[in-house]
C-alpha cells in the first residue's frame, strides 16, 4: 500500500504517519510542493529514522541521502526535463524512481528506469474538487506494454479498490481517504485488508 501526504499541513500529521507505518504502511510519498528546503528538512527530521527508507521524496531530492531515503518521485515536468542518463545515474546510486502520468500514451513511453508510475484520476478525486476521470480504464489498461508498474490514484477508497485492481492496476495509492477524514488509521487498515485479500 502507498499513501501520499496531504500537500498542506495536517493536525497531528507526524503522529498519524508513525501510526500508519506501525500498521504496515509500505511506502509514504512526501508531497509538500510549497515547502522550502528548510521546511522539508524539519518535516523529514520529525519522522523516525526506522521509517525513512520507506519514504519517497517528491521535491528537494538532494536531501534524500542525508535522511537515508533511497526513493524519489518525478513530477511530469521533472520527467520531461530528465535525461535517460540522469535516470540511470539515480538508479546506479541505489535509488528507486517513480513518476506521475495522466494519459496512457505517456505510460507507453516511460523509461524502464522507473519502478512505478501513478496514473489517474481513476475515480472522482476526494481531495481535488471536480477532478474526474475521463478515461476508459477497462479498455486503456489492456494496451499496457511497459514493464513499469502502474499505481491507481484519485478517489481511491475501500469501496472501489477492488474495481481499480480489477482494471489491471498493480497497486493503489491513498490520499484523500486518509487525510480528508478523522479516521485515517481505520480507513488505512480497511483498505489494506482489501488489498491483502484481493
Amino acid at each position: 500500500m502507498i499513501v501520499i501526504t496531504s500537500p498542506t499541513l495536517v493536525t497531528n500529521e507526524i503522529e498519524i504517519i508513525h501510526a500508519l507505518f506501525e500498521e504496515g504502511l509500505q511506502l509514504l510519498h512526501i508531497r509538500k510542493p510549497d515547502y522550502s528546503e528548510e521546511e522539508m528538512k524539519i518535516f523529514l527530521s520529525e519522522i523516525k529514522k526506522d521509517f525513512r527508507q520507506q519514504l519517497v521524496l517528491h521535491s528537494h531530492h538532494q536531501q534524500a541521502s542525508a535522511f537515508g531515503i533511497n526513493r524519489i518521485h518525478f513530477t511530469e515536468k521533472e520527467r520531461y526535463e530528465a535525461t535517460e542518463e540522469s535516470l540511470k545515474n539515480w538508479k546506479k546510486n541505489g535509488f528507486k524512481l517513480s513518476t506521475s502520468i495522466h494519459q496512457m500514451i505517456d505510460f507507453e513511453e516511460l523509461s524502464n528506469e522507473f519502478d512505478y508510475a501513478f496514473f489517474g484520476p481513476v475515480f472522482e478525486s476526494i481531495s481535488k474538487l471536480n477532478y474526474i476521470s475521463n478515461l476508459d480504464f477497462k479498455t486503456e489498461l489492456k494496451h499496457k506494454k511497459n514493464s513499469v508498474k502502474l499505481v491507481a490514484i484519485g478517489g481511491i477508497t475501500s469501496k472501489n479498490i477492488k474495481t481499480a485492481l480489477g482494471y489491471g492496476f498493480d497497486n493503489v495509492a491513498l490520499l484523500g481517504t486518509i487525510w480528508n477524514s478523522n479516521h485515517a488509521i481505520e480507513n488505512f487498515k480497511l483498505c489494506q485488508q482489501i488489498v491483502l485479500t484481493y
